[in-house]
């Protein structure tokens, strides 16, 4: 019991709010070199969409949003890729994807607004970097605690190995993941109503989605389902609307 006391501790001890584990393990360029290597994967396994009118969409849109989250539109890459899934990315390196069935989905340049300014958000607030720091730090707790648990006998290294990366994941990265979703959702809404578009699209955006289905459970996924995140969306409402009449 003691063993697991301590591995408790550990874990908890892991809690922070910069990066939920309390360290800034991944330095920036070194996050910006695996973003870009990243998209040289992408861009090589996966081939432009050929719909030029998609393109010159996307590239709208993302440099009006851009420019109203403080960018220059000018450091960034912004493709349209082949493939029917409803998504899109941003990357450490300033690059910017999206798939043609979220081209599809967010039909009108609000609703893209909305994606792409969730995006950018991310970016600004080194989501990503953060996610690695956690992945960092979560692994190197599940190595030591471990190693405590085998050494109280407290199961085979297998068993234990597994269950602390269970518990690790479920219960440190996805839940802190959700929390950078749900800060990326505020954000963009204000990044996408400085830059003209309305943010209420947001909220048609993810009924849609929901309406879809394909959604896993909340409790497993790094996403809100879309209708815990339509509720926050609309929370966030009035501050966004107030910044999108200020700027319309």
């Amino acid at each position: 019991m003691k063993a697991i006391a301590l591995v408790l501790v550990l874990l908890c001890a892991a809690c922070g709010e910069q990066t939920g584990v309390g360290l800034d393990l991944v330095p920036e360029p070194r996050a910006e070199r695996m973003g870009l290597q990243a998209w040289r994967e992408i861009r090589a396994a996966t081939p432009a969409s050929g719909d030029a009118s998609d393109q010159r969409r996307a590239q709208a849109v993302a440099d009006a949003v851009l420019a109203a989250a403080g960018e220059s539109p000018a450091d960034w890459e912004v493709v349209v890729f082949q493939g029917p899934q409803a998504n899109a990315f941003a990357l450490p390196g300033n690059k910017i994807g999206v798939y043609e069935g979220m081209m599809r989905l967010a039909d009108t340049d609000a609703r893209l607004a909305a994606v792409l300014a969730h995006e950018v958000a991310h970016n600004q607030e080194r989501h990503a970097v953060e996610r690695m720091s956690s992945a960092v730090a979560a692994q190197a707790g599940t190595d030591l605690a471990g190693a405590v648990l085998g050494a109280a006998g407290v199961g085979s290294p297998g068993t234990v190995s597994t269950l602390l990366d269970l518990g690790a994941q479920y219960g440190l990265l996805l839940p802190y993941s959700r929390n950078q979703e749900l800060e990326a959702d505020r954000l963009g809404l204000n990044i996408m109503a400085r830059a003209g578009f309305d943010p209420r699209a947001a909220v048609t955006l993810w009924r849609d989605m929901d309406r879809s289905g394909g959604q896993p459970p909340a409790f497993l996924s790094t996403h809100p389902n879309p209708g815990q995140r339509i509720e926050q969306l609309q929370a966030f409402m009035p501050e966004a609307l107030a910044t999108y009449r200020a700027h319309d």
